[in-house]
């Protein structure tokens, strides 16, 4: 469950919420504000094979009615495309005469030069020029509104980030690397499946570590992971004085937990009642080694290094610098 909590964590929240009130906003004003209503459409907006029937059933209606009137109107409805799909019946006439084709066009051409009209296309039910101008000023609305939001949080990252964000989660990384790990087949045991250093840095507040288990083949055993547990005093940077070890085993329907405390919290009555339902409490010591097991799988922590911050809280109540080593190994029987 920690892992998963973790993750949650580092979501980009704000872009997502953005995302999601502009589709809603978009739904609204499409599918009720100002729907799109295509009625009364005209055969000008049938696909091409369609207006080639179209015009083969008007020349077959006018064998039967001989109504030039009517005609003509279909033809007009068929608007700039009728001449092509007239064409197209001219050159492949089928069960339809050719004399009565051509019959059905002169019929056409006399009736169009006396009423004067010209095959004219319209877009049917237009929409209203106010209307138009209202759904514009929306969307400019809605894209400036986007993009002052983002521009906000683009803003608080960078400030966030200038403020020592970054350089404490780059100073932590260089802790980590630099760290001497320690070769366990020196010591006669098997080598992990996985080693991994970690480091929290005073002002990381968002401190939240998760790795994943796998075999070399690929399979996936589980995770492990280390994250902030319990702060104390107030202000920022946020004085942590509690850090939780945890480890998920695929095969297992618990998590082990434990709680690495400063010697101020461990001592405390009040932070220990607190902590207690979290798991197992550990204070933590240089070079101290704590075990996690669960059915199947070994996580072996070791303090590596301890710093105690300094400042108007209690001493060792706040951790300035912690360096972890998470060894994970196959639970043996």
């Amino acid at each position: 469950m920690q892992f998963i909590v973790a993750f949650l964590k580092k979501i980009p929240i704000l872009p997502i919420v953005l995302f999601i009130v502009g589709l809603g906003l978009g739904l609204v004003i499409g599918w009720w504000i100002a729907p799109v209503e295509f009625v009364n459409a005209t055969p000008y907006y049938l696909r091409q094979d369609l207006r080639e029937d179209y015009m083969r059933m008007a020349i077959d209606s006018y064998s039967i009615n001989k109504s030039a009137a009517l005609a003509a109107d279909r033809w007009i409805g068929l608007g700039t495309e009728a001449q092509n799909a007239f064409a197209v019946v001219q050159n492949n006439p089928g069960y339809l005469p050719s004399s009565l084709i051509q019959e059905f066009g002169q019929a056409v051409t006399d009736e169009i030069k006396a009423r004067g009209e010209q095959p004219v296309m319209e877009e049917p039910n237009p929409t209203p020029g106010w209307l138009r101008l209202v759904l514009i000023g929306i969307g400019i609305l809605l894209i400036l509104g986007v993009a002052l939001a983002a521009g906000f949080y683009m803003f608080r990252l960078f400030r966030k980030r200038g403020s020592g964000e970054v350089t404490v989660t780059m100073q932590a990384t260089e802790i980590s690397r630099t760290a001497a790990k320690t070769n366990f087949e020196e010591m006669g045991l098997a080598p992990p499946i996985t080693q991994t250093m970690t480091t929290y840095v005073l002002g990381d507040d968002l401190y939240d570590e998760s790795f994943s288990i796998d075999t070399g083949s690929g399979e996936f055993l589980g995770e492990y992971g280390v994250g902030v547990s319990e702060i104390i005093g107030v202000g920022e940077p946020k004085k942590v004085t509690a850090l939780e070890i945890w480890l998920f085993d695929k095969n297992d329907i618990k998590t082990a937990t434990k709680v690495l405390m400063s010697r101020h919290a461990f001592a405390d009555p009040g932070i220990r009642s607190r902590l207690e339902p979290k798991g197992e409490l550990v204070m933590m010591e240089p070079q101290a080694q704590i075990l996690l097991e669960t059915a199947t799988l070994q996580l072996l922590a070791t303090i590596v290094d301890i710093e105690y911050g300094k400042g108007v809280l209690p001493d060792g109540s706040f951790f300035e610098r912690v360096t972890l080593e998470l060894a994970i190994w196959p639970r043996q029987g």
